[in-house]
């Protein structure tokens, strides 16, 4: 457990740490399992691997929650009665690491030299690949095997040994322990996809534990004694390196193709025929399902889909029902098999049967006709299909159009690619069991078409007509007193320690600054604080402070320097504070429960804790789609799949704005896969595989759950940055979607663009002209720059009205 002392425990803290350790095992589960565990009770184990002592709760940056302690597996263990043996072991492993790590800072030193990038920015989110070491291990009756992997924002993962690929060290020590232990099971604490192949055809109990926020150590102890049963299911395929998918570009510096188009994560597997180690949609528990199709009906558009669910094993559990759909591709192509709607069941006893029923928004499954530039249902026949993975599945109905329907008619906006989408060389076969299935009739009358009105009807406040134009350049740019290597990061706020930012105040005006902070996995601000009269001040935040170490020698003193400051200002008469923010599950895991009712719980949580901290929007959730397991930001995001990504978003999102005056802020709009030069790279992807995967998820967060906010991403979009493209900001996230909230966007910073780089910064004057209220964090080159604009007529006086009355009904 890593802690240091502090104030007693709050009660909120404890309550928090219990409705997390009771759900939290539901975002775990297992890739295989025999009948070895759970354990009879605690016992003496042999403990081994780089997240034994060294266990994550979450990734590394705007993803990283500065809580009281957390529960590492060493602690978690002990904690639940379990001795140690290998405590050595553990030991020689730590000081095998430490040596690594020297070497390591070094060349990322030397790597941001080259870049042109300054140090600081250039480390954050470097994975640092596990060290090769030899270290005897112990025979004995029962192993844990705790291998972590760490994710981090700035920086994409690799296909190297000790990231994406094991090293030979714990290939060989994995394999050794399954034959000296008679009861052997390996643990996965990490963010995202490692290539398994090397041991799974060995290992008979693979737990994917995922990184469980503060109480991850506590929630395996559960899993080993039988206490909680792990009911997740995979929201990402899993497949070996050399079988991943590489139509598509990824983490180049400029210009980044998509050309797999709508063929993402088992869209594309299901299509080039590749099987994978463990499929999307897959998770064991303690105890085996059978699910058999029911009954469906259909009602304004909504399809509902019953199972009966039986459970065939001998321990209590939940079971996923997870509905696909197959939609013609006679005209234009589709992917073999769809998400189309989920739902958890309750807890169901041994030999119990119950039935339950998912509905399948007709919406979500649409196919996206750039002919037509409309939402359409293909004519033809449309096969449901249930299952408990996107592999197992049995028909449970058909739907049967004569011709196109169409749900929403829309116009195309988003520019064009240099290249065709892929598209797979097979069609689609229609399974031998949709013979006798059920057909039900689906013709334009049973939903009614959309035909959008682009029209901006906005009003603009009465307090904000009366405003002069600098007030409203001020308004328009995130507060930007702080400025430096703070604000690049996200630590501007002044009001509450370690927050990410603020907008303006004008208390003549009776406007409040908006106080906001980052996330998803809870909320990220500093532990210490202190205050006096003249307000508050940070004793240094963790994430910062870390980060020095790359930093240039005189520049490693400014951690020392900040917190002797507080400390003189704490002895001239201030007081010393303390803020714990509780770590959730981070974003896949949350996915992985496939449990919309955990994920509002979590957005509780971190609701009421804004309460209590005085933070009024959260930078969370992030919501991209896991384009490519590469992507180093995955492990903040839910899902390959929009459908998965869009309901958790939605359920965190109300489980947040339950809190009167507490808003969330879905990000990052839009197609923001890579890390690498993310402010100014360059995403080329086709109309269609836009809407259909990288926006969908989107579309459903703001229909199910009315966000206050959206942030726009760094990237560009077909060679316009998504912050100055009034198409996605105004036209699809308003008139399509609905969105009225307002928008702000990413943390523009500079000297983060690599050298030599083909795009430039976005420009604050056409940002909001796209309709975005804030500029982040601000600047003062950015307020002149909107005033010049103003005067320049590049920027309307009446669209900076629209965006601050945006803003300011969030401060009333």
């Amino acid at each position: 457990m890593k802690r240091r002392t502090f104030m007693k425990i709050t009660e909120y803290e404890k309550r928090h740490l219990r409705e997390l350790r009771s759900g939290a095992a539901g975002c775990a589960l297992f890739l295989k399992r025999n009948s070895d565990f759970p354990l009879d009770g605690p016992c003496e184990i042999g403990l081994y691997g780089s997240g034994a002592r060294q266990t994550l709760k979450g990734g590394t940056g705007s993803g990283e929650v500065n809580s009281r302690f957390y529960y590492t597996a060493e602690r978690g263990l002990e904690r639940a009665g379990f001795t140690i043996a290998t405590k050595d072991w553990l030991d020689k492993y730590d000081a095998a690491k430490k040596e690594k790590h020297a070497s390591f800072v070094k060349s990322v030193k030397t790597e941001a030299a080259k870049s042109g990038m300054n140090p600081i920015q250039y480390s954050m989110g470097k994975i640092e690949p596990e060290p090769e070491y030899d270290i005897l291990t112990e025979s004995g009756e029962v192993a844990v095997y705790v291998l972590s992997r760490v994710c981090g924002e700035g920086s994409d993962r690799k296909g190297i040994r000790g990231d994406i690929l094991l090293t030979k060290t714990e290939i060989s020590d994995i394999l050794q322990l399954k034959a000296d232990y008679r009861r052997f099971i390996l643990v996965l604490n990490v963010g995202g996809p490692v290539d398994l192949s090397p041991v799974v055809n060995v290992v008979d109990n693979i737990l994917l534990l995922s990184q469980l926020g503060a109480v991850t150590g506590v929630v395996l102890a559960d899993i080993l004694l039988g206490k909680a049963d792990p009911s997740g299911k995979l929201s990402t395929t899993w497949v070996s390196w050399n079988d991943h998918e590489i139509v598509g570009d990824f983490e180049e510096k400029n210009d980044t193709r998509y050309r797999e188009g709508i063929y993402v994560g088992y869209r594309y597997y299901d299509a080039a025929g590749v099987k994978p180690l463990f499929p999307f949609g897959f998770g064991k528990s303690y105890t085996d399902f059978e699910v058999t199709p029911q009954d469906a009906s259909l009602l304004d558009g909504i399809l509902t889909v019953s199972a009966k669910v039986k459970n065939t094993g001998s321990f209590a559990g939940r079971e996923v029902v997870e509905v696909y759909a197959s939609l013609p591709d006679d005209r234009i192509d589709t992917p073999r098999k769809v998400l189309a709607g989920f739902v958890k069941s309750k807890t169901i006893e041994p030999g119990e049967e119950v039935t339950v029923s998912a509905d399948v928004d007709l919406r979500d499954i649409t196919v996206y006709d750039e002919a037509g530039a409309a939402y359409i249902i293909p004519a033809g026949d449309t096969v449901i299909s249930v299952g408990d993975s996107s592999k197992d599945t049995r028909t449970a109905c058909i739907l049967r159009a004569s011709e196109d329907v169409k749900v929403k008619q829309v116009r195309n906006s988003l520019g064009e690619t240099d290249f065709k989408d892929y598209t797979p060389d097979d069609r689609r076969v229609i399974p031998q069991d949709a013979v006798n299935a059920k057909v039900i009739g689906l013709s334009q009358t049973d939903i009614d078409c959309l035909d959008v009105n682009y029209d901006e009807t906005d009003r603009v406040d009465p307090v904000v007509s009366e405003m002069s134009d600098e007030e409203l350049a001020m308004l328009s740019v995130g507060a930007f007193q702080n400025g430096g290597i703070a604000s690049t990061i996200g630590l501007a706020g002044t009001r509450v320690p370690g927050s990410a930012g603020e907008s303006y105040e004008d208390r003549k005006k009776g406007i409040r600054a908006l106080v906001m902070a980052d996330g998803p996995a809870g909320l990220r601000l500093d532990r210490e604080y202190g205050e006096d009269k003249k307000g508050r001040y940070s004793y240094g935040n963790p994430m910062l402070n870390s980060l020095f170490e790359y930093s240039p020698k005189l520049v490693k003193l400014w951690p020392t320097i900040q917190r002797k400051l507080a400390e003189r200002r704490t002895a001239k008469g201030g007081r010393k504070k303390y803020q714990f923010a509780t770590a959730i599950p981070i974003g896949t895991a949350l996915a992985q429960s496939w449990d919309r009712d955990f994920a509002e719980q979590c957005g509780d949580i971190v609701g009421e804790e804004m309460e209590i901290f005085g933070v009024d929007i959260w930078l969370a959730p992030a919501m991209n789609i896991h384009r490519s397991i590469r992507c180093g930001r995955n492990f903040e995001y839910y899902s390959e799949d929009p459908l998965i990504s869009g309901h958790m978003a939605a359920s965190i999102t109300k489980g947040v704005q339950k809190h009167p005056g507490r808003y969330t802020t879905i990000k990052h709009f839009a197609a923001n896969n890579q890390e690498r030069n993310r402010m100014v790279s360059n995403s080329c992807v086709s109309e269609r595989a836009l809407r259909e995967i990288y926006l969908r998820g989107f579309e459903i967060a703001v229909r199910e759950s009315h966000p206050g906010f959206v942030m726009s991403s760094y990237n560009l979009i077909n060679g316009v940055h998504s912050s100055e493209r009034r198409d996605l900001m105004t036209d699809i996230l308003r008139s399509e979607f609905g969105f009225d909230g307002a928008l702000m966007t990413d943390w523009i910073a500079p000297m983060m663009a690599e050298k030599g780089s083909k795009w430039a910064y976005p420009s604050p004057v056409k940002v909001a002209a796209s309709g975005t209220s804030l500029f982040m964090p601000g600047s003062l080159h950015d307020y002149q720059e909107i005033l010049k604009g103003l005067e320049q007529k590049n920027i309307t006086r009446h669209q900076l009205e629209i965006n601050v009355s945006r803003l300011i009904k969030f401060t009333k």
